[in-house]
């Protein structure tokens, strides 16, 4: 989730770990306890796309990361706080449990998390996009009414486990709604005498009424969108494949981490000479039926008997674009 969704998270439960004890500064390191998953985000400064593509998510996202770091990072809190009266591993509690939910909130997003590593196992229900103001927004609420309450109030406590109870909620009901979504493409494949191999559903950015589909075929990859606010059928659009093009690089190494990496889907696309590799699973820049430029792209650049894989650029008109489609596709078709 976005850095501001895992502070809100981190305070809460540093909160009700140990709220009643410290006050306001267990919000403090809850929410710095949040945030430090996410510092490797820096490895792209100093390893190639791929090995940071794999990194992210990966050993900073795991239960044992967790585990290990908490009393490192409580001793740390600890005896720069001597003045509190919280010891070394009531510090170390709050830490683990803020770096501990940071992965399983992760783990309900379409990249997921590497949860149980060194095992290679990524955990993804895909249920909610990495920005959910429906998750965020009323934690924030309840935890500014945390802020303005006394150290030893009772409605402290309220509120910080009424906002845990219901984000938690929000989450379990967003699976719901996935099955749902489930069940509506695979009956539109099924109405449309489509044979498919495999489906995989996500939610729009944003929300959770607008959900997306990728759905593999022989040749190609089919996508669609659905509303629960929709009145007219659902319509697959389709992709070809294309993975004849990677040609001799087939068996390249950085190909075949990338193609573990997006699970199997993934297109390959030709522009002006040029080799493209797609991730499918974060769909296009656009809702435009013609669009053909996928929100995760990287450009294989020969380099002797190997390749450089870079990023493709991604801009902010795009981004403002793509949202005001999509607030315009929510409401039905």
């Amino acid at each position: 989730m976005d850095s501001l969704t895992q502070i809100v998270l981190g305070a809460a439960v540093g909160e009700a770990v140990l709220g009643k004890k410290i006050g306001n500064k267990a919000m403090l390191y809850g929410a710095i306890a949040g945030t430090i998953p996410d510092l490797d985000v820096i490895t792209r400064f100093f390893l190639d796309t791929v090995t940071a593509t794999e990194w992210h998510r990966g050993f900073s996202h795991s239960i044992f990361f967790s585990v290990l770091f908490a009393p490192v990072f409580g001793w740390l809190v600890w005896k720069i706080n001597k003045k509190e009266s919280a010891t070394w591993k009531e510090w170390s509690w709050l830490m683990f449990w803020g770096l501990f939910t940071h992965p399983l909130l992760d783990a309900f997003t379409t990249w997921g998390t590497q949860l149980f590593w060194p095992f290679e196992t990524r955990l993804a229900f895909q249920s909610v996009f990495v920005i959910d103001p429906l998750y965020t927004v009323p934690f924030i609420i309840f935890l500014i009414l945390v802020l303005f309450q006394k150290r030893t109030s009772m409605k402290r406590r309220k509120y910080v486990k009424l906002g845990l109870i219901i984000s938690s909620a929000y989450l379990m009901l967003t699976l719901v709604l996935k099955g749902i979504a489930f069940h509506k493409f695979e009956k539109a494949l099924n109405e449309q005498g489509i044979s498919y191999t495999e489906m995989n559903t996500r939610p729009a950015p944003l929300n959770t009424v607008l959900w997306m589909a990728n759905v593999d075929t022989k040749d190609a990859y089919l996508m669609a969108d659905y509303s629960f606010f929709d009145s007219q059928p659902i319509s697959f659009i389709s992709y070809p494949k294309n993975h004849e093009l990677l040609g001799k690089w087939e068996g390249n190494d950085k190909i075949m981490r990338l193609i573990k990496i997006t699970e199997g889907w993934y297109t390959i696309t030709e522009k002006d000479g040029q080799l493209y590799f797609n991730d499918l699973r974060f769909g296009l820049i656009s809702l435009n039926e013609n669009e053909s430029q996928f929100a995760f792209s990287y450009k294989l650049v020969p380099d002797g008997d190997d390749l450089i894989v870079e990023e493709r650029p991604k801009f902010k008109r795009d981004a403002k674009r793509l949202m005001a489609a999509l607030w315009q596709r929510m409401w039905g078709n």
